[in-house]
């Protein structure tokens, strides 16, 4: 196996790192996708991340990878073996990189089931396809707009659900489908409809560096790293462990880290003030607010940990306003959130002030 590049030699593209680290610290956010030009790493990005992960427990023998500590999100047949009283030893192994080509059909997705064998001879038999190969893993789509809209359509579906079932005729097979959703994609060669585009957490434009000393730094790590790989990995093997050791801990924090009611007020007075359609996106910022909080090891967001989360979380959900014309700095994205929960607070707990008011006078007129 060919030794990838390291996470941590990526010069620039912050946001695409911090988009996809977070991604990995609570797969629940639901992915990013990742629009720029030719040239710009994002592929490489990918596959870094998926090398950087810690490794995880399955259960052995699994074909889907199911988690020993998850019953909940057990397979069928590790909720058949279960039943039967039957072990389940676990084993630790490294989580996989899965690359969805741009042909892939439904049933090459999501799986299929013998329809034959379950009627001759009352046996069921599912052959997993991508989403159960990707379980606890990085799911990798390139030129993702050029895949089949309902493709992604189930794709985005299982990521978000967390599992995949597969149901024919009467007969119905499950298992956990868990994993960062990682998509790419040149806008010269065609957007993704608004609905898909939606679907996806966070997204990241990104472009060619234009510092001098950083495109040198590009050429002389790419040069170093083709000329020798293995050599060119130890160099920087103890920034990946560090950074892999701070994921894993973040992954055990994240569920701990808790928020205000102010501070759903601020999210949600933030994207009403940018018109941002449905409510998708404030649950995003939400959870990537406690994800940024617990990589940096606390256990409650602050104003800061939403702005870094809306910086991932909006452009491509609004259509007009600032961000149409420049994109908003996660530091202009504090000052408007500190200066609508200002604003948002008094007016909250006046109308709790109110509340009481009507509820004392109801008292008196019962008196």
């Amino acid at each position: 196996m060919p030794t990838i590049y390291p996470f941590t030699a990526i010069v620039g593209q912050e946001r695409m790192k911090r988009a996809l680290i977070l991604n990995a610290v609570d797969t629940r956010i639901g992915g990013v996708l990742i629009r720029g030009e030719r040239g710009t790493a994002k592929s490489t990005a990918a596959r870094a991340l998926a090398a950087l992960l810690p490794k995880v427990k399955a259960v052995k023998d699994c074909r889907f990878g199911c988690d020993p500590d998850q019953p909940n999100t057990w397979c069928t047949e590790c909720k058949e073996r279960a039943a039967n009283q039957q072990d389940l030893p676990f084993t630790i192994k490294p989580i996989p990189f899965v690359n969805l080509p741009v042909s892939a059909t439904e049933d090459r997705v999501v799986g299929t089931l013998d329809i034959e064998k379950a009627i001759q001879k009352g046996e069921r038999h599912f052959e997993p396809g991508v989403l159960a190969n990707a379980n606890g893993g990085v799911l990798y789509i390139d030129e993702v707009n050029l895949l089949d809209d309902h493709v992604v359509d189930l794709l985005l579906d299982s990521a978000a659900m967390g599992m995949n079932i597969v149901e024919r005729e009467g007969i119905s097979f499950s298992h956990p489908a868990r994993f960062i959703l990682v998509g790419t994609m040149n806008p010269e060669e065609g957007d993704l409809r608004p609905q898909l585009l939606d679907r996806f957490a966070f997204s990241v434009d990104i472009t060619g560096i234009r510092d001098a000393r950083e495109r040198v730094a590009i050429m002389e790590r790419n040069i170093g790293y083709e000329a020798d790989a293995d050599s060119f990995r130890d160099a920087f093997i103890e920034r990946e462990l560090a950074l892999s050791h701070k994921i894993e801990l973040a992954r055990k924090l994240v569920a701990q880290v808790t928020y205000t009611r102010r501070d759903l007020l601020s999210i949600a007075a933030l994207t009403s003030s940018l018109n941002v359609d449905g409510h998708r996106a404030d649950l995003v910022i939400l959870k990537a607010a406690r994800a940024q909080a617990a990589y940096e090891g606390r256990t409650v967001i602050t104003d800061h940990d939403i702005a870094l989360a809306a910086e991932l979380a909006l452009p491509h959900r609004i259509k007009r306003g600032p961000f149409y014309q420049a994109e908003m700095t996660s530091q202009q994205l504090q000052e408007r959130i500190e200066q609508l929960a200002g604003q948002a607070v008094p007016n909250d707990e006046s109308e709790e002030d109110s509340e009481d008011s009507e509820n004392a006078q109801e008292k008196k007129s019962r008196y």
